[in-house]
This record gives structure tokens, C-alpha cells and sequence, in this order.
């Protein structure tokens, strides 16, 4: 099979080609702008991984320009499609708006219509669990109301699960959307706040601990993510009432974690308490983030199970190793 991974240099773009990569039968395309959203030399470091494999080709290209991407769909001709290219981060999209809309709705529009006219036997998009805004009624259910997005990024992953409904709707293309919750691991995103968090105790730097610390989040370690991925990509998309060829799920931990709790859990694996800054509630946050996962059991068997505890004594010991 040929899959076509958009991000394929990002943190789940990386673990993902990886994973199809051990079967020397599969084919790999990869895209990736290479941005420095974060440090390039981490995304070089995984893109450097991937390029030894004999069966990865790899473009440097931006999914908002859509001549490049649909001259690659023509090309290659794809049978799978993981999209998971975007501008991450809640915070940053407050300022940087722009970038949103250009990666996250233009560069997701190029991927349908490239889907439209190369038809492939299913694409996978990453949402996130940021629609669910500030939903009050836990865990969260792929069948809830999401339609009160608190940031700008949360928007965008709505607007993307809306233009992909329509797509496979108008177009019978399979479709499934993926709603990951709070993704963490070695070689992950120095922009979260177990990355930051990790960095700033090491250099004894202060941390800076939101709504003092009284937050919830479902930490997903990235080896689960991984594995949902992998149990649901071949399932068959079933049509809906509509007859839509769409299905949307969840993939957390499914066991939400007090932000204190969390950073008590680093400062054991670090082996150094962390200075604290106590600040309120920042501008596109929720209080608490927890999937109900009973789709993805029900349908493909698995539920993450790597424990927060674990899943940040791995990363630990990947950073002290990464950065000497």
C-alpha cells in the first residue's frame, strides 16, 4: 500500500511513518513545510530518520499550496491519505491568526480536493479535542455539541471535520476524523507544557502553572495515539443516515490528570522541584479535557493504557538523553 502522510516531520507525522515503514511492503510520501514553529532541528532529526528508509520519499512542501500538492496526488496516486499537517497551539493562534487559516482551512480544502479528484480509499485527518471548547458535561462524546470553540485553532478543527463531512458527502471519499487529546512523548512538541515544563526545571527556570494549577487534562502518550491510529485505519467507513461515508473518534487516555498532579509526577522523574508562577486562566484554555473512548474500543478492541507516570518517566529520560 501507499500511504501519504501530510506532517510527516512533525511529532505524530514521525511516529506514524515510522510504524507503516517496518513493513518493507508499504510506501511512504511524506510532506512537510519545515517550519520553525518550534525548533527545526528536532523536526530535521526525525525527517533524518525517515529519509534512510529505502521506501520514504519525502517533499518539502506547504499543503497550502495546492499546484504542489495536487502535482504530488498526480504523481504518487496515493491509496491511503493521513492528513496531520496544521499550525498547532491554542495560545499561538491568538496572535497569529493568519497562519491558522492558511495551513489549517486552506492547506485542509487542497488535501479534500486533492482526495476529490485522485480518489483514494480513505483519508484520516487529525481534529482535536480543543472543539469540544468549554464544554461542561465530561467525558466528552463524539456525539456532543461543539459548536462554542474558545480559540481561534479550535475553529479551525471544527471548520476541517465540516469541509471533510461535506467532501465525503458530495464525493463518496472515506473519511475519518481523529480527535486527539493532549498528545506527549520523547521527540514531542517543545511548545507543550510537559516539554516547557521539563526544560525550565532542568535549567532552573521558573514554570508558569495556569488557573493555579486547577486543570484537568487527558494526557495521551504518543505510542497509544499510534496504535489507535493503526487499529482504525483499515476498518471500513460505514455510511451514515445521510449515506456519508464519515465517522469521527476519539483518541485519549480516557483518565483526566490535575495539571499539579502532573507536574509532581515530572519533578520526581527530573529528580528537582520546579519553581512555581500561580497565574490565572489564559485567554483560549478549558478547565478539563477527558474522552469517552467506547467507539474506538467498540470498534477496533484497543484502549490506551501507558500511564502518565511512565509515559513522562520515558520522556524524561529521552530528553536528559537528547540534550546531554
Amino acid at each position: 500500500m501507499k500511504y501519504l502522510i501530510t506532517g510527516s516531520s512533525g511529532f505524530i507525522g514521525y511516529y506514524l511513518a515510522k510504524r507503516l515503514l517496518a513493513d518493507k511492503n508499504n510506501v511512504i510520501i511524506g510532506i512537510d513545510n519545515m517550519n520553525d514553529y518550534y525548533d527545526i532541528t528536532l523536526k530535521e532529526s526525525r525527517k533524518k530518520e525517515l529519509v534512510a528508509f529505502s521506501n520514504y520519499t519525502f517533499y518539502q512542501e506547504d499543503i497550502a499550496n495546492k499546484a504542489a500538492i495536487m502535482t504530488i496526488f498526480e504523481q504518487e496516486k496515493p491509496d491511503y491519505v493521513i492528513h496531520l499537517a496544521a499550525q498547532a497551539g491554542v495560545r499561538y493562534s491568538i496572535d497569529h491568526p493568519d497562519t491558522y487559516i492558511f495551513s489549517n482551512i486552506v492547506g485542509f480544502y487542497n488535501i479534500l480536493e486533492a482526495c476529490r479528484h485522485y480518489p483514494v480509499k480513505k483519508l484520516l485527518f487529525a481534529s482535536s479535542s480543543s472543539v469540544y471548547g468549554a464544554n461542561k458535561k465530561v467525558p466528552f462524546a463524539t456525539t456532543d455539541f461543539v459548536d462554542h470553540p474558545v480559540s481561534l485553532y479550535a475553529a479551525t478543527k471544527k471548520s476541517d471535520e465540516l469541509m471533510a463531512y461535506a467532501y465525503s458527502h458530495l464525493y463518496q471519499i472515506p473519511v475519518t476524523g481523529l480527535r486527539f487529546f493532549t498528545v506527549y512523548g520523547p521527540k514531542g512538541r517543545p511548545d507543550m507544557a510537559y516539554y516547557s515544563f521539563t526544560k525550565n526545571i532542568i535549567e532552573g527556570k521558573p514554570i508558569k502553572v495556569f488557573n493555579h494549577g486547577d486543570m484537568y487534562r487527558d494526557f495521551t502518550y504518543i505510542d497509544d495515539i499510534i496504535e489507535g491510529i493503526m487499529r482504525i485505519l483499515p476498518l471500513e467507513v460505514l455510511p451514515d443516515e445521510s449515506n456519508t461515508l464519515y465517522k469521527i473518534y476519539n483518541i485519549g487516555n480516557n483518565h483526566p490528570v490535575q495539571i499539579m498532579e502532573f507536574i509532581k509526577i515530572l519533578e520526581k522523574h527530573i529528580g528537582k522541584e520546579a519553581e512555581k508562577i500561580y497565574l490565572p486562566m489564559q485567554a483560549g484554555d478549558v478547565y478539563e479535557t477527558y474522552a469517552d473512548i467506547t467507539e474506538l474500543t467498540q470498534d477496533t478492541g484497543f484502549a490506551p493504557k501507558t500511564s502518565l507516570e511512565e509515559g513522562l518517566d520515558k520522556f524524561v529520560g529521552w530528553y536528559l538523553d537528547y540534550y546531554k
